[in-house]
């Protein structure tokens, strides 16, 4: 992987002198990880045409060094790490214009950079490692698809054991430890667990409440393989289903294939959207579809790009992105179906591989 690190933090750099940038402080933790392979939750990173200097602290003297050492001057600070920051840069020539991570550096800090740092001109850059980010090389498309067989493997244990009487919070528990057997070295995010008129709230949290029979139950959740993440989501009914759950979930069924067969590199990500929101029009359903079709997927469960009615992005190859449309009719019941797709110049390639057909657990 370090040669993959080194041709991302190369590519940096380009987009430094595109944007007539001397250096770049990299302040968001996914963002150093995807750089130099730190997985640590304590860092600064800063990058220049010639310097690569990762500060961090004591706790991670070791680790810091075994998983970017290859790649950059690594520096272990006993105190602040602004204060090392502010060492390793002083000497450094021909700095003057530096970028910082707007989104991602609290107030606090860019007060730091105003008044330590106040010999540098600071300019505020957005997306420089995001974009980067969004188009995945072999090996993360890899992990992710490792990410989506280790759910897969999760959910089918899972509801083996789903029983009528069972609260929410039985079954997350029972997903959770269905998800570190199969080898998930992380929760990407604490799993939607919902029930009933529950499974009608998109984010729901896990709650108390028991599954009768005959009701929704609604899964959203992912695994993580080396840092990287899925993100899936199945809507079963517990016992039988009536006509109108029958009708609902093929809705979103014909949705889910219409984008995940239409799906493509180089669409824009409003247009990726309109063809899971078209089929939900048709029927009738379009108004209860609230929330985009999807998102891209890495280091982290939500980044870009984004697919919705608004986002005029255009989808780039090599790209991992969620196809999830959604039906939420409140106080009776939602239903979601989601998968993940990597959009490679040879078209979109599933990555997700479990029944999308609706299953009656009895």
């Amino acid at each position: 992987m370090s040669s993959a690190r080194e041709g991302r933090l190369a590519a940096l750099v380009d987009r430094l002198v595109a944007n007539h940038l001397d250096g770049v402080l990299i302040t968001s933790l996914p963002n150093i990880r995807y750089l130099t392979g730190f997985s640590g939750s304590n860092a600064l990173l800063f990058v220049s045409a010639r310097d690569v200097y990762l500060v961090t602290d004591f706790r991670y003297e070791t680790q810091a060094a075994d998983e970017a050492g290859d790649v950059a001057d690594v520096r272990v600070e006993a105190s602040s790490l602004w204060s090392g920051l502010w060492t390793l840069l002083a000497p450094l020539p021909g700095l003057q214009a530096l970028g910082f991570e707007s989104a991602h550096l609290i107030h606090r800090d860019f007060q730091r950079l105003l008044e330590q740092g106040e010999r540098y001109h600071w300019r505020p850059s957005t997306e420089l490692v995001e974009e980067l980010r969004a188009r995945k090389d072999a090996d993360e498309v890899a992990l992710i698809r490792t990410a989506g067989a280790m759910a897969m493997e999760a959910l089918r244990e899972t509801l083996d054991g789903v029983r009528p009487g069972m609260t929410e919070l039985a079954v997350c528990g029972a997903l959770e430890r269905a998800l570190r057997r199969a080898g998930s070295d992380a929760h990407p995010f604490p799993p939607i667990i919902a029930s009933g008129p529950r499974s009608a709230l998109p984010h729901a949290r896990a709650s108390d409440r028991a599954i009768a029979p005959g009701e929704f139950l609604l899964l959203d959740f992912g695994a993580s393989a080396g840092g990287y993440c899925s993100d899936v989501t199945r809507t079963v009914v517990v016992g039988r289903a009536d006509e109108r759950q029958r009708a609902t979930y093929e809705a979103v069924q014909e949705a889910n294939a219409v984008a995940r067969e239409g799906v493509r590199a180089g669409m824009r990500g409003r247009e990726a959207d309109a063809l899971a929101r078209g089929v939900l029009e048709a029927r009738g359903l379009g108004e209860r579809f609230g929330h985009g079709l999807g998102h891209g997927i890495g280091l982290q469960v939500h980044e870009a790009p984004r697919l919705s009615r608004l986002a005029e992005e255009v989808l780039p190859v090599g790209s991992v992105v969620t196809i999830e449309p959604g039906v939420y009719v409140p106080e009776w019941g939602g239903v979601r179906i989601e998968d993940d797709v990597h959009l490679s110049a040879d078209g979109a390639e599933l990555l997700t591989h479990f029944t999308r057909e609706l299953l009656e657990l009895t």
